[in-house]
């Protein structure tokens, strides 16, 4: 089988999911970004948080592009021909919702794999190729990106568990396997395999926005082991003020909605802990301390402008999230399978 082919085998069922709110000149630049691609997707669903007209009408003009340069493509379970599907929501269901609602609706229509992302990226030309080589042996791969200006975007691919928060300093380099294996995800670019959502389940729409990529990468590697990859598969395509550290890291700026549910949805992440038997009260308290000193120091840095604000959001995040820690009909998602 040649190179061309096996590409085409092991993408023969994969879709694209997008989750959009409100940025129609983003969504153009990523559809754009589609149409270079050198692997056409089997289905690319695009879920719609703002349920706009506006959005509406252009993904109907990308759909036209689309079919006009690849083709129909194998039916879905609907006996749907057309490689785009527009879904969407009744209202703004957040990233956690919308990613949760779009791998949903990809997996009922048939999909294997999903490759998930928000609609301030672009893919390389050759992003799916580069994916392709790592699909027959893993089943959850995280592509490397391109930040705004051009250079690496860095990434913290391991996850403290004890404290629940990113390891700052895990090894950059690959080593000699060329990848490393992850224990959390990022759904800006994030690629799942099919019999992964089938046992831990559709992402969790609870989150709103944070912590859901974060929680379902450490689910997936429950059962499987995640790899982040040194190859470059996308870009991300808006401009975030940041403070750069030494060249090597970078603190970005956030909203004042972020910063609560980064504190809010902790209560969520000690939940899943306890589920798996990894909850430990006192360290995961000292990951609560860190968390909430890196957003100050994150407003203080990057968002002063808003300091009082978030200060407030950050400890209201804090308090309901020992609401969710106590919450007695709270349960993890389930498995489909």
């Amino acid at each position: 089988m040649t190179a061309e082919n096996n590409v085409k085998t092991v993408t023969s069922k994969l879709a694209i999911v997008v989750v959009t709110y409100k940025r129609q000149e983003l969504l153009k630049t990523l559809f754009a970004s589609f149409l270079a691609s050198t692997v056409a997707p089997w289905r690319i669903v695009i879920v719609d948080n703002e349920h706009s007209d506006k959005t509406k009408t252009m993904v109907g003009e990308f759909s036209d592009k689309v079919t006009a340069q690849w083709g129909k493509t194998i039916a879905d379970t609907d006996g749907n021909l057309d490689r785009v599907v527009y879904a969407p929501q009744t209202g703004n269901l957040g990233g956690a919702g919308g990613f949760s609602a779009g791998v949903k609706k990809a997996y009922e229509l048939g999909a294997e794999w999903f490759w998930v992302m928000d609609d301030d990226v672009a893919i390389e030309p050759d992003g799916l190729e580069k994916l392709a080589k790592w699909m027959p042996d893993h089943d959850v791969i995280q592509g490397s990106r391109y930040d705004y200006d051009g250079g690496p975007f860095y990434w913290q691919y391991h996850f403290i568990v004890p404290l629940g928060i990113p390891n700052p300093i895990a090894p950059a380099a690959f080593g000699p396997a060329g990848y490393r294996v992850m224990n959390t995800m990022c759904f800006e670019g994030g690629l799942i395999r099919r019999n992964i959502v089938e046992k831990i389940g559709f992402p969790d729409p609870r989150f709103f926005i944070y912590w859901d990529d974060t929680m379902y990468g450490y689910l997936a590697s429950k059962v499987t082991n995640p790899i982040v990859i040194p190859d470059r598969v996308m870009r991300r395509t808006r401009e975030i003020g940041n403070w750069d550290i030494a060249g090597l890291r970078q603190l970005n700026s956030t909203s004042d909605m972020n910063r609560y549910h980064i504190l809010r949805n902790r209560g969520y992440m000690a939940r899943y802990f306890m589920a798996h038997g990894d909850y430990r009260g006192f360290w995961f308290g000292v990951g609560t301390i860190a968390t909430i000193a890196k957003e100050i120091i994150r407003l203080v840095a990057v968002d002063r402008k808003n300091l009082g604000s978030g200060i407030r959001q950050i400890f209201r995040g804090w308090w309901d999230s020992h609401k969710l820690l106590h919450d007695p009909d709270w349960q993890p998602m389930p498995p489909l399978k």
